[in-house]
């Protein structure tokens, strides 16, 4: 990139998701005490007035969209603003006039409502937020969505999942602009958890399992992940929740899709997926911890679900390592 700042457009709307465009906003200001100038943001409305988010938040922006001065990347923030009434239309008319100018085009959580309209993304992989995933594959087919990515990037078009996720978009994209080094800087300036890659899952199977459990299942889920080196039989589930094993077979296929047997393994194999970015312990141990006697047959289930070895998904995954102290501000 040359020396001067880059300019980045975050648009906003009554309706927005404060954290969409607040979180992103606040990663380039931390990039900016790290390395002064490395950007200039505007904060843009469709029509230039102010607006109120969802949380009732009152933001003043900087200009219109269509008025704004040359940018290098657009936001678009999500929110339920911009899933009703015509905005949408509005703020998809808007990005298709300025498309050619931009580098990036970027869509935070249900921003894809905004930027889908335009045709931009047809042909193109992209993510949203879990929850919305299903209407939008409905309303756009021609996109290419991955409901369980936190973030994607296809050619200058970056999609990312819901509020949380638009932080990991963010460093992705200081780093790809001024390196690691400034990343890792605003990583620990907001305290996150830097690499997190676009490619994992946006919830846990823990927080799936939950999400769909009725109230015979609601406590189950909890006692499986304290016992994922135990005995998760058929047999012991249905134990722990009164019912016979085919009785409970049934139940639990009809709620969640899966048998027992199958959501055991994406659970115990989730739990690994955890331990091995998180401590140093060898593949034996992760293995033996996540319920599986032998790490052979652990490596083969790890590499059919997740598509890498678990020691090639430890080294891509893994968090960079903190500095030393002498080297820290």
């Amino acid at each position: 990139m040359t020396g001067l700042p880059i300019r980045i457009g975050l648009l906003g709307y009554d309706g927005v998701q404060t954290l969409d465009l607040t979180g992103p906003l606040d990663a380039f200001g931390a990039a900016n005490q790290a390395q002064p100038h490395a950007y200039a943001m505007l904060v843009l409305s469709p029509d230039g007035a102010p607006f109120t988010s969802e949380a009732g938040l009152r933001i003043v922006p900087d200009a219109a969209l269509e008025a704004a001065p040359p940018l290098d990347t657009l936001i678009v923030a999500g929110g339920e603003g911009l899933r009703r009434g015509d905005l949408a239309d509005r703020v998809a008319t808007a990005i298709v006039d300025r498309a050619d100018t931009l580098r990036r085009i970027v869509s935070v959580c249900t921003g894809i409502y905004g930027l889908a309209p335009t045709g931009l993304l047809d042909g193109r992989r992209a993510t949203t937020h879990w929850y919305h995933a299903r209407d939008v594959a409905a309303r756009f087919p021609a996109i290419r969505l991955d409901p369980d990515a936190i973030f994607i990037k296809d050619g200058r078009f970056y999609t990312s999942a819901g509020i949380t996720a638009a932080i990991d978009l963010s460093l992705a994209l200081i780093e790809e602009d001024h390196g690691a080094g400034l990343a890792v800087a605003v990583a620990r300036e907001l305290v996150v958890y830097l690499r997190r890659s676009g490619g994992q899952q946006q919830y846990s199977e823990p927080l799936r399992f939950q999400a769909g459990a009725g109230d015979r299942f609601a406590d189950l889920a909890g006692w499986m992940l304290a016992h994922l080196d135990g005995d998760l039989s058929v047999e012991a589930l249905a134990d722990r929740v009164a019912l016979s094993p085919r009785q409970f077979g049934r139940a639990f296929q009809a709620s969640f899709g899966v048998t027992p047997a199958a959501y055991v393994e994406m659970l115990r194999l989730d739990a690994a997926r955890q331990r091995l970015v998180a401590t140093n312990a060898a593949i034996k141990q992760v293995a033996a911890a996540s319920g599986y006697a032998s790490d052979d047959s652990f490596c083969r289930a790890f590499d059919r679900r997740f598509g890498l070895p678990p020691s090639d998904y430890r080294r891509r995954f893994t968090p960079l390592p903190e500095p030393a102290l002498e080297d820290r501000p």
